[in-house]
């Protein structure tokens, strides 16, 4: 019985994707350099508003959240659960959805029911992130 309730959350979790999105979304693959490209655009991702990231020409990068090359230690599946929903690993979080549309406060009538990324720029980020190893 003891081995059972050692052995369950290692189920539910891979059934429930407990670690992330395992998934590319769409089954989209993801371009490492399109990627940074998408982080360093202020008017795209916007990533650079809050995050700092090895990328030298761009200039004023955020302080308020971790440097991005740190997510390179994360599996793809949890970058993509932090990109699609951050708020469910954690739910004080401040960093927006970048393409759940759904239950989401305070979107602006232009933007509702539309993602900030599409999958295809998602996967890109993923692929960029990663590289940073």
């Amino acid at each position: 019985m003891k081995l059972l309730l050692l052995l369950l959350p290692l189920f539910v979790g891979e059934a429930l994707g407990a670690d992330g999105i395992p998934t590319p979304l769409e089954g989209a693959k993801g371009d490492p350099s399109r990627g940074r490209a998408i982080v360093a655009n202020r008017q795209v991702g916007l990533c650079l508003l809050c995050h700092s990231a090895p990328i030298p020409e761009e200039r004023f990068q955020g302080d308020l959240a971790p440097d991005l090359a740190s997510a390179a230690r994360l599996s793809e599946a949890e970058i993509r659960q932090r990109l699609v929903d951050p708020a469910k690993m954690n739910p004080q979080t401040i960093m927006p959805s970048y393409y759940r549309t759904e239950g989401l406060n305070r979107v602006a009538p232009a933007f509702r029911g539309k993602p900030v990324l599409s999958a295809q720029q998602i996967e890109d980020v993923i692929a960029y992130l990663k590289s940073l190893k």
